[in-house]
């Protein structure tokens, strides 16, 4: 058992406690990570580095020291920038062309979600190989609550994710980073302030003086228009919010006034939920230049349907709706909607749904970006539904969609393709 009662640290790459000094005692590496709480806090946040970027990386060494950007076609915008890129200006959600402005010579690569999503679910499988108190945020970050299992694993929850992060780059080749705190508010925040492969610790004690210290922009959910908001009031570092009681900062923005009086504090009394239900899932695509014809929007259509499709039969579920979204060239955003007779992950059962919306939506306005989904979500059944929009039987068109899934995992996504794919790409 780690007896952390004498020591107020450890070597990150060997893990042997350390008492102070800058250099492990034990393999002279210069690691060392300290703090007066570290054993005894257990709310963590991991959050994988440049994620979509380091997986081609360490699948193409040849990129090691290359810029490489994670995004799609010249109106798309940018997925992940790996760290060199970064240094170019280039982020995420940044226009492609405004980042292949910012870096020539980047390496741009599209996005292989199903690769990403693979490794994302190894990471979270050893986080649960620790605590089963995980609360997945995004493919390659969540939360963890490692409270009472310093006996299981014969150490500190800080030292068991040390050694989490450690395997996680020798078994899948990524780095993490780690916030480790007392709440999520600020482990998440701690696991920004050190990237990459960081580890970084916010205690009880410092909470407020820490935080003072912070723009704004540091809280959680505080995006462009509220900084800028708040800017205008005066309010620019986290510090000056801590000055403004509740009932002010309340009155002033209603309910993110509260939000911003209890985080400005540090206070956040949200438990790590192990579970997080899955509210829809989606598939949307931007065109490297407005379109207008009806006929090809809709081959588009099908193939995020077919898209959408897949990941719903992979992920178990069924739609009780489904919804068309569409982005016309002035960047104003369409959303319609379909509820469903009965709850469906087919691709025809979307497609008869949405292709109409769309049709109705259309009227020779030129779009820029399409995307569909399904809301609702319930288990898949098991059982034969009734017959389908088409007003075939749903169980015959799932059979033909789940040989079509088959030969498509087994031999590419181009193995079978639709009639109307293939004129589409003429």
């Amino acid at each position: 058992m780690f007896n952390s009662s004498e020591y107020t640290g450890f070597c990150r790459d060997c893990f042997t406690p350390q008492d102070g000094a800058k250099r492990c005692f034990s393999c002279k590496t210069g690691r060392i990570i300290a703090h007066p709480e570290i054993f005894t806090l257990s709310i963590a946040h991991l959050d994988c580095d440049a994620f979509y970027a380091a997986i081609e990386k360490r699948d193409n060494p040849a990129l090691a020291d290359r810029p490489v950007i994670i995004g799609g076609g010249v109106r798309g915008v940018v997925s992940t920038a790996c760290y060199v890129a970064r240094t170019y200006g280039v982020h995420s959600a940044m226009p492609m062309f405004q980042a292949k402005a910012a870096c020539p010579d980047a390496v741009i690569i599209k996005p292989d979600m199903a690769k990403y999503a693979a490794v994302g679910k190894a990471v979270r499988e050893m986080m649960r190989d620790l605590t089963p108190m995980v609360e997945p945020l995004s493919i390659d970050e969540a939360f963890m609550d490692l409270s009472g299992t310093a006996r299981i694993h014969g150490a500190p929850p800080a030292v068991t994710l040390a050694k989490l992060q450690a395997r996680v780059q020798s078994a899948l080749g990524v780095t993490a980073s780690i916030g480790l705190s007392h709440n999520k508010f600020l482990a998440k925040m701690a696991s920004d302030l050190d990237k990459p492969r960081g580890f970084s610790i916010i205690g009880k004690a410092e909470t407020t003086s820490f935080l003072a210290r912070q723009p704004v922009t540091m809280i959680w959910g505080v995006g462009k228009a509220m900084a800028r908001r708040l800017h205008e009031d005066g309010l620019a570092t986290i510090g000056q919010l801590q000055q403004l009681d509740a009932a002010t900062l309340g009155k002033r923005y209603g309910e993110m006034g509260l939000r911003l009086a209890r985080l400005s504090r540090g206070e956040d009394a949200r438990p790590v939920k192990p579970e997080r239900e899955t509210k829809s899932l989606s598939s949307e695509t931007t065109f490297n230049e407005d379109r207008r014809d009806v006929r090809w929007l809709e081959d588009v259509l099908w193939a995020l349907c077919e898209k959408v499709s897949a990941r719903m039969k992979a992920a178990g579920f069924e739609g009780r709706t489904v919804t068309l979204k569409l982005k016309t060239a002035d960047f104003k955003s369409i959303t319609r909607a379909h509820t469903l007779d009965a709850p469906s992950n087919l691709a025809r059962t979307a497609f008869a749904a949405a292709a109409p919306m769309l049709r109705a939506a259309a009227g020779g306005k030129a779009y820029r970006l399409i995307g569909v989904g399904f809301s609702g979500l319930v288990p898949a059944a098991s059982e034969e539904r009734p017959a389908d929009l088409f007003g075939a039987p749903d169980a015959r068109i799932a059979k033909a969609e789940k040989a079509i899934d088959a030969l498509r995992e087994k031999f590419g996504p181009e193995a079978v393709q639709a009639g109307r794919t293939l004129r589409k790409t003429r």
